[in-house]
């Protein structure tokens, strides 16, 4: 017996799991969810990283796969480990789509389903996504003088490894499962230190330098070939509220970035505004008007079209 142990007895256990219990029965009974199933009711964070960990290897094998790989097993592991990963993800939809039946009063006979179209439109989207996110690697890797190699760019830079799971999680908001895309996003928000809603569009070419920092919201709408740099804010100038004080959900607040915009670092741009195309904006800048394409924002610009009160 370890001397330095302390018996559990010490701990006074029973009262502290009696009152869990009974802040955990308060909670759900504020929300009307007494007659919770007893099994489990959400997608969990560590099954969805594992799924994540076995998409990104199925997409880029010989790169993010396991090192012992080599390219006559090239497509055996790519279909075992997609076999393995959707029947999972297929398991993880399930779950959301149970809960958020349960949550609106419906039945659940036609979640099974539903799933499995969920699942099944996923993955065929994925030798789209791999397109998608080739586009994005050759971007990072042209638009930085210091990358040596396509291949440093996908292993090394977070921004790519943020756009990754942003062209996942942005299919799985689209396909109806919100709570999963959700899930994806903070994973790499966690990983990365950028923070990009499932809900954003982006377009092809996309590229992020650095990546610290960089904020992009639900409805923000970005273009081909933009590039950020870190500590870049797409952001909410201010949020609609409903007669009862509540915040109106899914309104169109965030910037819409034209193609072939960079935006240095540092930068914040509030609201549903424009920047037009082959525009540049300037470290710092704060922005909460339109620009026309082409232009060339600097802060000492931006100062001087700040609404007063600013």
């Amino acid at each position: 017996m370890n001397p330095n142990a302390a018996p559990q007895s010490h701990w006074n256990l029973d009262q502290v799991v009696a009152g869990l219990r009974q802040q955990r029965e308060r909670w759900r009974e504020a929300r009307h969810r007494s007659l919770d199933s007893g099994g489990r009711e959400f997608p969990a964070r560590q099954q969805v990283q594992a799924i994540m960990d076995a998409l990104c290897g199925a997409l880029f094998p010989m790169r993010l796969g396991p090192p012992e790989l080599r390219a006559e097993t090239e497509d055996y592991y790519v279909g075992h480990t997609l076999d393995t990963a959707l029947n999972a993800l297929f398991g993880q939809v399930q779950l959301e789509l149970s809960y958020t039946a349960r949550q609106r009063g419906d039945g659940e006979t036609e979640v099974p389903a539903r799933a499995r179209d969920i699942v099944s439109a996923f993955a065929a989207y994925l030798p789209d996504a791999r397109a998608l996110l080739d586009s994005d690697v050759e971007a990072a890797y042209h638009g930085d003088p210091a990358a040596r190699s396509v291949d440093e760019v996908l292993l090394c830079y977070p921004g790519v490894m943020a756009v990754i799971y942003h062209r996942l999680a942005h299919r799985l908001y689209k396909l109806d499962v919100p709570l999963l895309a959700r899930i994806i996003a903070e994973l790499s928000h966690s990983a990365t230190g950028i923070d990009i809603h499932p809900g954003a569009t982006i377009g092809g070419r996309f590229f992020i330098d650095h990546g610290t920092g960089v904020v992009i919201g639900e409805t923000a709408v970005l273009g081909d070939r933009v590039r950020l740099y870190q500590a870049v804010t797409l952001g909410a100038k201010r949020f609609v509220e409903a007669e009862d004080g509540s915040l109106v959900k899914g309104q169109p607040r965030h910037p819409i970035v034209e193609d072939d915009v960079v935006i240095y670092a540092g930068a914040t741009i509030l609201g549903r505004v424009t920047i037009g195309r082959g525009s540049s904006i300037g470290g710092n800048v704060w922005l909460t008007r339109s620009v026309p394409p082409g232009s060339n924002i600097t802060q000492a610009q931006s100062e001087q079209h700040a609404p007063s009160g600013f």
